[in-house]
Parts: structure tokens; C-alpha cells; sequence
């Protein structure tokens, strides 16, 4: 692995992810093989960054992987470590900033680590086909290989149901779901699944629900990230990087591509909570800068002229809608930009203000040369 791991940087990779997330699990609920590796594997495969001289290494950390063994990378490797995902969470508020404390700390030593932090709520749609929103607790496991009918039952038992409501009901460091059903609404009925129980118990209420339509019922639930004014204090953090679009790793769930225009619309003009300037440098120079991107990030003569033209007094995302689109039919999650005017690429432009590619060829090209 540390052999391909270097074959990969000389290539031109910009360094190393992985995942200790309990939430990260592969067909059939099987873990994802980076959540059970050994401290001492990470530590090996990060250790080739030192080597190459140059590159990151960026994890999505579970609740068993904690900030001080990270910086330990960091300060062994000499590279930069990148932290995901902070969110900050209503029924323990202060662990984002515990460990966006930490990470200062860290870096007050000398060792680099940012905190890879988002400027959107983290809301979800899901059925319980795939309720990716439970799937990383300890008690839905039984229920992660099973298919039809064996899943079905498995919803039913109520030791099942019983194993699942008292882990959901114990504080955790970080967790996606947190029982908060009055942030879990029906899609088709707009009512959450705490307005919907009246009395009884809100996961029976979800999971009767669900096995009487099939398990087809659209559910939508605001999970992370909806408490603004901890958002806003995460957002101006010396050591945080506003990121985490998911890339669309869960398309079917949520959408935050447009993160960046929803900073510059919602927290910049709205809010207030950060200067138009800033929130420029935080989606372009800085990281240009952290992931040691050249000749790009700043307005300067000789650098590729890569832009994005918005009106500041329009700029922001649209609402997220449901297309279908991919192969075979299957659904995503879309939103459009708003306030946009068109983008360029290396002084070239290549989409107009409707989305539309415009370009005969396109001037981009593979980055594999990033600075140390």
C-alpha cells in the first residue's frame, strides 16, 4: 500500500483521505476496511507524504479517532492533516469546539491541522430502502446485510426497536441522528415525526409509517449544522476550512455543491457574518494555499485566469430538487446557481449565467504539480 500510495504522488496526487467513520459502510453493511485498520497503518501510509516532501492527508474521523493522535501525523509527517467532518451538533454543542480548540493548540506547536468545516445545514432525504441517517449506530448492525421481507421483520421486533431508541438516547461526541424528531418531517405531508406520534414513541411512529407504505415513504431530516450562530462562530475560526460539498458521494441524500454560493449569498449579504472579501479569500486563496494549488486563488498578473462572475446582491443557491437523470433512471439531488453570470478557465469562458456549457474546448487541464 505505501508503495502504491507513492507511485500515486510522484504521479501527481494531491495526497491521502481515508475514513474511520461509523457511518461509512459498503454493501451489505460491511464496514468500509479503513475503519478497521490500526492507528498504525495510517501512521505508515501518512508517513509517505514525508518522503514525497509534499502532499496532505485528510480524514473523515470517527468518534474513536481523536485530534492529539492526528497531530501526531501531522508532526511526524511534516504535512498538513485536515479534519472532517465538524458539525456542530444541538445535543453537544461544545464538541466541534473542543476539538477546533485542539486543532488550534495543534498548530500553536507548530503542526498543522485544519478543521474541515461547512457553511449549510446538514439535512438529509432518505426512505428506509436506505436509511443512511441510522446506519451509523451500533444498534442498527443486525439490520445492515438483511434484504425484503428479513428486513422488514427486522424493523418490526421490538427488541430491535428497544436497542436502537437507548443508543439514540445516550449523549455521543458525534453522531449524525440525535433523536431530535421534530426535525424529521414526512416529505409528502410536511409534518414532522414528533407532531405525527402525538404521544407515542417517535421511532415506532417512523418505522410503522415506513413498513406500511413499503418502506417508501420520503423522509427529510435536519440533522447538523442548525444552530447559525455556532455555524457563524465555526465559519471565522482561524484554523477551520470552509468545505465538505461531499463531492457527491451521497447524492441521493443531500446536495451541498453550492456551498460557495451559499456563503456569499446567505452568510455574506443575509448575515453578515463575514465580509464579502473574506468569504472570497475562504473559497479561493486559502484553499489554493492549503492544498498547495500554484498560480491560483488571487487576481494577479501571471496567475491562470480562473473566475467566477456573481452579483453580489443576487448570488446563492436554489432550492434542492429531485431529478432523474442517472443511468437506468435512478434519482439526485440538484440545485441551481443563482446570481451567476458565467465561468472561465484559464481567461476562457466555459458557462454562461444559465448553467450552459459555451466553450468549443475547454482550456483546462490535469493539475499533478502542487507547490509543498
Amino acid at each position: 500500500m505505501k508503495q502504491l500510495l507513492l507511485e500515486a504522488m510522484r504521479a501527481g496526487a494531491i495526497g491521502l483521505s481515508s475514513t474511520t467513520s461509523p457511518a461509512h459502510n459498503g454493501d451489505g453493511g460491511r464496514p468500509m476496511p479503513s475503519r478497521l485498520a490500526e492507528e498504525a497503518e495510517l501512521r505508515a501510509l501518512v508517513g509517505c507524504l514525508r518522503e514525497t516532501g509534499r502532499g496532505l492527508f485528510m480524514l473523515t474521523k470517527g468518534g474513536q479517532t481523536r485530534v492529539p493522535f492526528l497531530e501526531s501525523l501531522a508532526a511526524e509527517s511534516g504535512r498538513p492533516v485536515v479534519i472532517a467532518a465538524l458539525l456542530h451538533s444541538s445535543t453537544n454543542p461544545n464538541a466541534v469546539f473542543e476539538d477546533l480548540q485542539r486543532i488550534k493548540e495543534a498548530n500553536d506547536r507548530g503542526h498543522r491541522l485544519l478543521g474541515a468545516v461547512s457553511c449549510c445545514p446538514l439535512s438529509m432525504e432518505f426512505t428506509m430502502h436506505s436509511p443512511y441517517v441510522l446506519e451509523g449506530l451500533e444498534s442498527w448492525k443486525p439490520a445492515l446485510p438483511l434484504k425484503g421481507e428479513a428486513f422488514k421483520a427486522k424493523l418490526r421486533d421490538k427488541t430491535f426497536r428497544a436497542a436502537v431508541r437507548a443508543e439514540i438516547a445516550k449523549p455521543a461526541h458525534f453522531r449524525i441522528f440525535n433523536g431530535e424528531w421534530d426535525k424529521v418531517r414526512v416529505i409528502e405531508s410536511q409534518r414532522t415525526i414528533a407532531e405525527l406520534a402525538a404521544g407515542r414513541d417517535p421511532l415506532d411512529t417512523m418505522l410503522d409509517l415506513a413498513l406500511a407504505e413499503n418502506l417508501d415513504t420520503q423522509f427529510t431530516a435536519l440533522l447538523l449544522n442548525s444552530d447559525e450562530e455556532a455555524v457563524g462562530k465555526m465559519l471565522n475560526h482561524p484554523c477551520s476550512l470552509v468545505s465538505l460539498s461531499d463531492a457527491g458521494a451521497h447524492l441521493t441524500f443531500f446536495n451541498d455543491a453550492g456551498f460557495g454560493l451559499h456563503l456569499l449569498g446567505h452568510w455574506v449579504r443575509e448575515l453578515g457574518v463575514l465580509t464579502l472579501p473574506d468569504a472570497v479569500r475562504r473559497l479561493t486563496s486559502h484553499p489554493a494555499k492549503v492544498f498547495g494549488i500554484e498560480s491560483r486563488g488571487t487576481l494577479e498578473p501571471g496567475r491562470h485566469a480562473d473566475l467566477l462572475l456573481f452579483d453580489p446582491a443576487k448570488v446563492g443557491r436554489g432550492p434542492v430538487k429531485r431529478t432523474f437523470d442517472l443511468p437506468a433512471g435512478e434519482p439526485r439531488l440538484t440545485a441551481q446557481a443563482v446570481g451567476v453570470h458565467g465561468v472561465w478557465v484559464n481567461g476562457t469562458r466555459i458557462v454562461d449565467e444559465n448553467g450552459k456549457p459555451v466553450a468549443a474546448a475547454l482550456p483546462g487541464r490535469l493539475l499533478r504539480h502542487f507547490s509543498a
